[in-house]
């Protein structure tokens, strides 16, 4: 397999490093590194430096306000804005609604929605986990009940990150019961300021507030406000979680972060866990591999489809590991060493990567649950 790049993406990758070296603000780098929590403003301040160059929305296709590069682009702009260590835009709308609204929504969604989520005036959330129906997705019991011109919906959706921050919530809801419950869900789109529309803090393991409960009580969402038919919200969300699933890999980051444990094993002289890291490159590399595998099939015009679950499994389980490893040679053992007066940026930097990264195999469709659909959908099994 011919990993190289072909030699005329070296001055796109120079142009690239160029504006996170010289253009992106500064301050949401250093906040980044730190490991203190993100908020609103950081976040609508990384994707308008974004926006203004036009490199915000890069999977959309170009008629839809997308800058019109290939995979190999992509790959390569992604990789620079992790080296650069500059915030990566919220998926929500850039990754997950935005290219359903552009493949599936009508002219008028698109004008509505659309500006909105490429100049991150506009935030969304992601209203698909249930209690009792997360890996299980199919199983959700979000009713929407036709009303005239409305729909009204009651039930709750969980998991929700970051809807603290959101504008707009899009959602899998249940219009009907079906003999195969994929069929009679619909995706619908809601403004959370609609009555009825209560956001609920989870605190997670780390101290930190980025998931939600979101309940729904009688609210009225317009018809208006449903992407594409009626009982066909499968297909769509099957369409997002195909992209979702491939936006894990994040090799490029990780590559850093086993570049600062490698250094800090040097520093202190610790060679135990030599073996471990070796094995984590190893690992690395393959992710890596795989990453170009399925770029190159996108660049053949076929979709990633079921072996983006690959993927995820190979990059959740891989972050994980490196962040364990992370705070092992770091010898911080218990929440306890974490606090906001600890001297050691770095060391509190690993505590909240490894806390976070614990969650990983779980969203976006449990860990066990991909590994069933390669089992049947890839393998024939």
């Amino acid at each position: 397999m011919d990993m190289s790049f072909p030699p005329d993406t070296d001055a796109f990758r120079t142009e690239v490093r160029s504006f996170f070296a010289n253009d992106y603000p500064k301050d949401l780098i250093a906040k980044a590194a730190s490991g203190d929590p993100l908020d609103k403003a950081d976040y609508q301040k990384s994707e308008q430096a974004l926006s203004e160059k036009g490199w915000l929305c890069v999977n959309w296709p170009e008629d839809a306000g997308g800058p019109g590069w290939d995979v190999t682009k992509k790959f390569i702009y992604d990789e620079e804005l992790e080296l650069a260590g500059a915030i990566s835009p919220v998926p929500m709308g850039v990754i997950y609604v935005g290219p359903v609204i552009v493949a599936f929504g009508n002219d008028e969604q698109k004008m509505r929605w659309l500006p909105g989520i490429q100049q991150s005036t506009t935030f969304w959330a992601q209203g698909y986990s249930e209690p009792g129906s997360g890996s299980d997705l199919a199983s959700l019991q979000c009713q929407a009940k036709r009303d005239g011109d409305d729909y009204i919906v009651n039930g709750t959706k969980i998991w929700t990150s970051l809807a603290q921050h959101a504008d707009w919530i899009f959602a899998l809801v249940r219009t009907s019961h079906e003999d195969v419950k994929q069929q009679g869900i619909t995706f619908l789109c809601a403004p959370m300021n609609s009555p009825g529309i209560e956001v609920h803090p989870i605190i997670t393991i780390d101290g930190r507030h980025s998931l939600n409960r979101v309940t729904f009580d009688n609210v009225r969402v317009p018809v208006q406000n449903r992407i594409g038919e009626e009982g066909q919200g499968w297909h769509y969300a099957n369409f997002l979680l195909g992209n979702e699933r491939t936006s894990y890999a994040h090799v490029a980051g990780k590559r850093m972060q086993m570049a600062a444990i490698e250094q800090f094993m040097e520093s202190i002289g610790e060679q135990d866990h030599q073996a471990q890291f070796n094995e984590l490159s190893v690992r690395l590399d393959t992710l890596d591999v795989t990453v170009l595998r399925v770029l190159a099939t996108v660049a053949n015009g076929e979709s990633p489809g079921n072996e983006s679950s690959i993927l995820k499994i190979m990059a959740t389980e891989l972050a994980q590991d490196i962040t364990e490893l992370g705070m092992v040679v770091r010898q911080y053992a218990s929440i306890a060493s974490f606090s906001a007066e600890m001297p050691d940026r770095a060391g509190a930097k690993a505590m909240v990567d490894y806390l976070g990264t614990r969650s990983q195999s779980i969203y976006g469709g449990s860990n066990e649950i991909q590994k069933n659909i390669i089992a049947k959908r890839v393998l024939g099994l």
